[in-house]
């Protein structure tokens, strides 16, 4: 759900997220999150460059979530963690080339996450800090069956 601001940009609900179109590029998108505004584009030669791609906001997604999901456990445990940061890179690999993949033909999505923990932590913090970042929610979304419905607005 949507309603428009005095200056004619729409504003989302909570937990609704409103992509429009700015009209100032060929793919140039004006994301809506609550009260929050971000732009995402495709590079040149394609697009504009105004904002990250899709990919990119995906994998934001991710990171920021993996991120969080630690730091979270880490001031749980009341454990001496500085610093997070999650670096990630998404690519097509063929789906033969991932033994642990049940899909065996074809193209598959592949991100690489590398985590760097900051702090004075051992190696089994560490170890279990990476463990937990498997468990954060949009890991888990990602990694399971994604049902999406669209339909068009009347």
């Amino acid at each position: 759900m949507t309603a428009d601001t005095s200056d004619g940009h729409a504003t989302s609900t909570e937990g609704t997220v409103t992509v429009t179109e700015t009209g100032t590029g060929t793919y140039t998108q004006r994301i809506t999150a609550g009260p929050h505004q971000l732009f995402a584009d495709e590079p040149l030669p394609i697009g504009d460059d105004e904002g990250p791609t899709p990919y990119d906001l995906l994998l934001a997604g991710l990171g920021a979530c993996t991120s969080m999901t630690v730091r979270m456990y880490a001031n749980k445990k009341g454990w001496p963690l500085e610093r997070v940061e999650v670096s990630l890179r998404h690519k097509r690999i063929h789906a033969e080339d991932c033994a642990e993949c049940e899909t065996k033909k074809g193209w598959i999505s592949h991100i690489d996450r590398t985590i760097t923990l900051v702090g004075d932590l051992d190696d089994s913090q560490r170890e279990r800090l990476l463990a937990i970042a498997e468990r954060c929610p949009v890991h888990q979304t990602l990694t399971s069956e994604v049902d999406i419905a669209t339909s068009l607005a009347v």
